[in-house]
């Protein structure tokens, strides 16, 4: 049973290896990413042991599917963890790199350039991928790192840190530059949200409710990420093949993610042409549409109540409308997108700059799927989580998002 003064004291150390991590040398942490890689896969067989204790547990309590399919891992899931890490190693150190900077008319020399923050806590659920991501991000970017997976992932997080712990040991790195956040209740995570002085940043990531109780009790600065109500609008000047593909990729490709698509938008103009085919498509690959009084005339559509625009389903379902214009599209997505991704698919120039211009979320994707969103995606390797707040990072977190900056003022005698 652990005691708050354990989470503290973790906290400690993870602050002390965050001094020696904030100097190690590009070479030093990629070797170090490197290593993680390979225990990684070296200990394939252990690591799914652990996993499928977890998934066990979780299918037993009922949890729901799209969880379960978070929570599990595969061969191949932890193979591309392993990828991960190696294409971390693989991208620009952040720390070091010059923001700006020149001289002054004084002749100081100023620059700012990006350092570490320190130590990083996170705090997310079911998907033990993001222990390995987090693990690998903050370490190329000089921050200690700790983890509080959610209670379901217990026997998978604590194998990987494990292997991941071990792994930076053999790089010549402090084993507490990663570590597992001790303890399961939530008292424990009250502590770790109120070490202000000890942990510089919080970043929690999973469902709405977790996020809100992480931005409203922590005294630790917070970096939100959200919830993805994502939109696709099919504008009236719209390829109709590639509205398809675009729709049944963005919704069904894997239906447990944030930038999974959960509500499709359909220009008037289009109504009668595109609806039969995305309907039958839809239904085709398990999807229950809960639609207004347009998509509710097709058999199996079930209508959709005023909350169903504003779901997160994580599942086979996706709310639909019929809209008249771009117009009554962005109000649509104004009252009810989580500003995470939106889609427009259109062949018009200028409806697709308005929607970019007029629609405020993290991504604005023009004939491209909402599933694009994503740091592996956008060549940031792993990322840490999505941000949907505006203040410093924004969309996918890779390594500048996860540093701040200090200026660096160079004078020869210079007072004032």
């Amino acid at each position: 049973m652990s005691t708050p003064q354990d989470v503290l004291d973790a906290a400690g150390r993870a602050r002390e290896a965050s001094h020696a991590l904030a100097l190690a040398t590009r070479a030093q942490k990629d070797r170090a990413l490197h290593a993680m890689a390979d225990a990684l896969l070296a200990a394939e067989a252990d690591l799914l042991a652990a996993n499928a204790e977890d998934v066990a547990r979780a299918e037993e309590g009922g949890t729901p599917l799209n969880i379960v399919d978070r929570l599990r891992l595969t061969p191949d899931r932890l193979a591309a963890m392993a990828q991960g890490l190696r294409d971390v190693a693989g991208l620009p150190d952040p720390v070091g790199e010059v923001v700006r900077g020149g001289t002054l008319a004084n002749g100081l020399e100023l620059r700012q350039v990006r350092v570490p923050f320190g130590v990083v806590g996170m705090i997310y659920e079911a998907r033990p991928n993001v222990t390995a991501d987090a693990a690998g991000i903050c370490l190329k970017s000089g921050n200690a790192v700790l983890l509080r997976g959610s209670s379901s992932a217990r026997s998978s997080n604590a194998a990987i840190v494990a292997v991941l712990r071990e792994a930076a040991v053999s790089a010549g790195l402090d084993a507490d530059v990663v570590q597992l956040v001790p303890g399961d209740s939530h008292e424990a995570v009250k502590v770790l949200m109120r070490a202000r002085g000890l942990v510089d940043v919080l970043i929690p990531r999973g469902g709405a409710g977790l996020i809100r109780s992480v931005v409203e009790e922590s005294t630790v600065p917070v970096i939100e990420t959200g919830v993805g109500n994502c939109h696709v609008y099919v504008d009236r000047a719209a390829d109709q093949d590639k509205a398809l593909a675009i729709v049944l990729n963005a919704k069904t490709h894997r239906t447990s993610v944030c930038n999974a698509a959960e509500s499709l938008l359909v220009h008037a103009d289009l109504a009668d042409a595109f609806l039969p085919r995305v309907v039958a498509a839809l239904q085709e690959a398990g999807v229950t549409i809960h639609g207004d009084d347009v998509f509710a005339a097709y058999d199996g559509v079930v209508a959709a109540t005023e909350a169903d625009f504003g779901e997160e389903y994580l599942s086979l379902d996706i709310s639909a409308a019929v809209v008249d214009d771009l117009d009554a599209a962005v109000r649509h997505i104004r009252r009810h997108s989580s500003r995470h991704s939106d889609a427009i698919v259109t062949e018009d120039q200028g409806a697709a700059r308005r929607f970019v211009a007029e629609v405020d979320s993290a991504a604005v994707l023009v004939n491209a799927s909402t599933r694009f969103t994503d740091g592996g995606e956008f060549g940031f390797g792993a990322e840490i989580g999505i941000s949907t707040q505006k203040l410093h990072a924004r969309g996918p977190m890779g390594l500048p998002e996860m540093t701040s900056t200090k200026y660096v003022v160079t004078g020869d005698g210079h007072v004032r």
